[in-house]
């Protein structure tokens, strides 16, 4: 592995500037290439971050003949996740690519067995598991401070006004947002998926064309209920992008606002009709912990790389979350609990 990473992007629309910016600053990260289906978007981006030796064009084939590069960066939409993820790992490249894995379970398992052939790392941007405050509840849950784990709900509700494709994309919500409220919830518990049950809707007054409400309940191993409520036509009242947290476990219950709070208690003994209850320590942040979103993340996967260790969010792993949205919507819109399978 050369002394500066070697690296192309792929997809140059407005998610790339988070991976720019983060790249911008890492010095052992060379960027060789931009492409993007308009070369004018792969130029733009070029030019605004200083970008002048590197290939600029619409062909990613191209690209990776000409650059050689030892990484790609997958930023293109979900519909070409998969496609591209295939192409640079063909040619012999490791691929960090943005959420959801892919567009369809079919494509996430044939995205895994090109990077198996390839003997190469393919790793999914689960950006929100770089929140420091989320690493400080896993390891609360972890040592056991509430005890084993029973139940875990989250809440997320915004008034999203974004336009674009969002507002006609069917089961949106799911598709786009809740892979990473759900990615969340396995990171949380430590927990993998096992069945859902879930109920979709667009309510009145939505400006989406599809559902953008939904309520789903999964059984997840160790006998963990998880339950997620959802909508992105929710004024007032709004939750974080976090979401907010209820976390129960057989000594205590722990709460989290998505944002910086994070309040337990457990129960010391049971004198009467309700349990004696103290205050749970909560951790500190941890220099060990991985934070700083995108640029935690892609920063962690290139010392991966360096030092040999799989990243936390590797698509055999990642897989699981994917599978949390498709059994969901697949629940939706049988009406019935349906198994969670990848």
């Amino acid at each position: 592995m050369s002394k500066k990473l070697t690296a192309v992007l792929v997809g140059c629309g407005g998610i790339s500037d988070q991976w720019l910016t983060a790249i911008a600053d890492m010095d052992d990260l060379n960027l060789v290439g931009l492409v993007d289906l308009r070369e004018e978007a792969a130029a733009r981006q070029a030019e605004t971050y200083g970008l002048d030796e590197a290939f600029v064009g619409t062909d990613l084939a191209d690209a990776l003949k000409q650059t050689s590069p030892e990484v790609v960066f997958n930023c293109t939409v979900p519909s070409a996740h998969t496609p591209v993820a295939i192409e640079a790992l063909r040619h012999g490249c490791h691929v960090l690519g943005e959420k959801p894995m892919a567009d369809s379970m079919e494509s996430a398992r044939r995205a895994i067995d090109a990077a198996e052939k390839a003997g190469k790392v393919y790793a999914v941007i689960q950006n929100r598991r770089y929140h420091p405050s989320i690493r400080r509840l896993r390891r609360l849950v972890e040592a056991g401070a509430i005890g084993p784990l029973t139940t875990v709900n989250s809440d997320f509700y915004l008034g999203a006004h974004m336009g674009g494709w969002w507002y006609h994309t069917p089961h949106v919500l799911l598709l786009d947002m809740a892979i990473h409220t759900f990615d969340a919830a396995r990171l949380i518990t430590g927990a993998d998926p096992v069945s859902v049950f879930c109920k979709a809707w667009n309510p009145a007054g939505s400006w989406f064309d599809y559902n953008a409400s939904a309520v789903a309940i999964f059984e997840m191993t160790g006998g963990i209920v998880y339950t997620y409520r959802g909508s992105w036509c929710s004024e007032g009242l709004q939750t974080s992008w976090e979401s907010e947290w209820r976390i129960l476990g057989v000594k205590g219950s722990a709460k989290w606002d998505g944002a910086q709070q994070i309040e337990a208690q457990i129960a010391t003994d049971v004198p009467g009709y309700f349990a004696t209850l103290e205050e749970a320590p909560i951790p500190k942040a941890d220099p060990n912990d991985r934070v700083g979103s995108h640029a935690g993340q892609i920063r962690d996967f290139v010392d991966c790389l360096r030092e040999g260790r799989t990243p936390e969010t590797i698509c055999t792993d990642n897989i699981k979350s994917l599978a949390m949205v498709f059994s969901a919507i697949e629940s939706a819109e049988k009406g019935r609990t349906v198994e969670v399978r990848w």
